[in-house]
C-alpha cells in the first residue's frame, strides 16, 4: 500500500499531545511493508529521520508550524488549504492507495482530498481539538463561534464520507455517532505509551514529589490546578511540585498565583524533555496529577499522562474525565477527584500520606503494558486501514 499520511505536527522529535503516536504508527506501517509518504511541517534533520524510519517526507515550508509557534490558531486555520495543495501537487506524479490523517486539522484537508484523488480516507482523531476551547475565556473565544467550530469538527467524517474513523476514546466515538456518522465505521483505539521506556519504578521515588507531564496549555492548568497546588503547598510546605515540559505562559501564570499565596512553595519546571527521557523524571515522583478543567475536549481525551503515570506504577489523582474514567475507573491506584481544587488537594494529600499498596500499582502497570503499548495500539489502526484499502 502506498499511503499519504497527513499531520499538522512536525514529525520528529515528538512535541507532546498526540505527536508521539505518529512515530510508532509509521514504524508499524513500514514493518508491514507499506510505502509511507509523510506530509507535515518541516522539522530538523528531516533527511536523516526519513532514512531512519524508511519513509518519504514531503515537508510543508510555507510558515513555521508547531505547538508553541506564534499566531498558532491562525496558522492552524490556514494550514489545511496549504496541505491540500501540497498533496495534490505530489499526487500528479505519485498514485496513492489511501490517505490517513492525524488530528482534526489534517482531517479537513484529507476530507477534501478524497474527492480530489478518489481514494479511501481514514481519519484518526487523537482529541476533540475545538472542545478544549470551552475552557478559554469568552473574550478569547466567543461562545457562538465556538459552538460552530465544535459542530464543524464533529461533522468532518460524515461531511466527507470518511471510510473509517479512529478515535482516542469511546467518548469521542460516541460524539461522532451522534452526528449520524455510521457506527460501524467508528473504531476507538485509545492512546498508548512505549512500554520499553515506561516501566514500573520501585526505587528513587522522591519524598512528597507531585509531578505533572505535558504541554501545559490553557486547559491543563486552570483554576482547579491553581487552587489545588496552593492548598497543598500551604498544608504540606515540604511538597515538591515537578512540572515536566516546556515553561509556557500558562505555567508562569500558575507559578505566580501559587507563590503569591504560598511564597515557600517548591515549584520546578524542567523545560522541554524528549519523550525518551520523560519516564526517568516521572519515576522520581510520589503522585502524578491531572487537574484538568471540565470541557468537551478534556472529556473526549484519553489522557497520555495518565497512561504514563500508570505504566510507571505511580498513584494518580485526576479530575473525573469521561474518556479515561471508562478504562481506569475501577483501578484503586487511580483516584478520580472532583472538578474542585479544594477536593483535588485533599485527595492528593491523602495519597501522599496513605499511598496505595504497591501490588495495586504494579497490577495496573501490567494491564497498561499489555493493552496500551504502542505496538498494540498501532496494530489496531493499521489493521483497520488495511481492511479499508483491501
Amino acid at each position: 500500500m502506498r499511503l499519504a499520511l497527513l499531520t499538522h505536527e512536525p514529525f520528529y522529535p515528538p512535541s507532546g499531545g498526540g505527536s508521539a503516536e505518529a512515530n510508532y504508527l509509521v514504524s508499524e506501517l513500514t514493518r508491514r511493508g507499506h510505502e509511507v509518504h509523510l506530509f507535515c511541517p518541516d522539522f530538523p534533520d528531516r533527511d536523516a529521520v526519513a532514512a531512519r524510519f524508511g519513509i518519504t517526507v514531503h515537508p510543508f515550508t510555507g510558515w513555521e508550524m508547531g505547538r508553541y509557534t506564534r499566531l498558532r490558531s491562525l496558522k492552524y486555520l490556514a494550514y489545511p488549504g496549504a496541505l491540500r495543495r501540497l498533496v495534490r501537487r505530489i499526487a500528479r506524479d505519485i498514485s496513492f492507495d489511501a490517505i490517513l490523517s492525524q488530528h482534526a486539522i489534517s482531517a479537513v484537508a484529507a476530507g477534501k482530498l478524497k474527492a480530489d484523488l478518489d481514494v479511501p480516507v481514514v481519519m484518526n482523531f487523537l482529541d476533540f481539538l475545538t472542545g478544549f476551547m470551552e475552557s478559554w475565556p469568552a473574550w478569547a473565544m466567543p461562545r457562538f463561534v465556538l459552538r460552530r467550530l465544535m459542530a464543524y469538527e464533529l461533522s468532518l467524517p460524515k461531511r466527507h464520507d470518511a471510510d473509517a474513523v479512529l478515535t482516542v476514546s469511546d467518548e469521542l466515538a460516541r460524539r461522532f455517532a451522534e452526528t449520524n456518522y455510521a457506527a460501524d465505521r467508528l473504531h476507538p483505539i485509545l492512546y498508548g505509551h512505549d512500554a520499553k521506556l515506561f516501566q514500573p519504578r520501585t526505587k528513587n521515588r522522591g519524598p512528597g514529589t507531585v509531578a505533572m507531564h505535558g504541554s501545559f496549555d490553557t486547559h491543563h492548568l486552570g483554576p482547579i490546578a491553581i487552587r489545588a497546588i496552593t492548598t497543598i503547598a500551604l498544608d504540606r510546605p515540604e511538597t515538591h511540585f515537578l512540572f515536566i515540559g516546556r515553561e509556557t505562559d500558562t505555567v508562569k501564570k500558575l507559578a505566580k498565583r501559587v507563590f503569591a499565596a504560598a511564597p515557600l512553595a517548591k515549584f520546578e519546571c524542567t523545560g522541554f524533555v524528549p519523550y525518551s527521557e520523560v519516564a526517568e523524571l516521572l519515576g522520581q515522583a510520589t503522585v502524578g496529577i491531572i487537574p484538568y478543567e471540565s470541557s468537551s475536549g478534556t472529556h473526549c481525551a484519553f489522557v497520555a499522562k495518565l497512561v504514563e503515570y500508570a505504566a510507571l506504577g505511580l498513584p494518580v489523582v485526576s479530575t473525573p474525565l469521561a474518556g479515561v474514567k471508562s478504562f481506569f475507573g475501577d483501578e484503586p491506584s487511580v483516584r478520580f477527584s472532583a472538578f474542585d481544587g479544594g477536593q483535588f488537594a485533599n485527595d492528593v494529600i491523602d495519597l501522599l500520606d496513605n499511598p496505595p499498596p504497591r501490588a495495586e500499582s504494579e497490577h495496573l502497570a501490567g494491564r497498561v503494558a499489555a493493552e496500551l503499548d504502542w505496538p498494540v495500539i498501532c496494530a489496531k489502526a493499521v489493521d483497520r486501514l488495511e481492511a479499508i484499502v483491501s
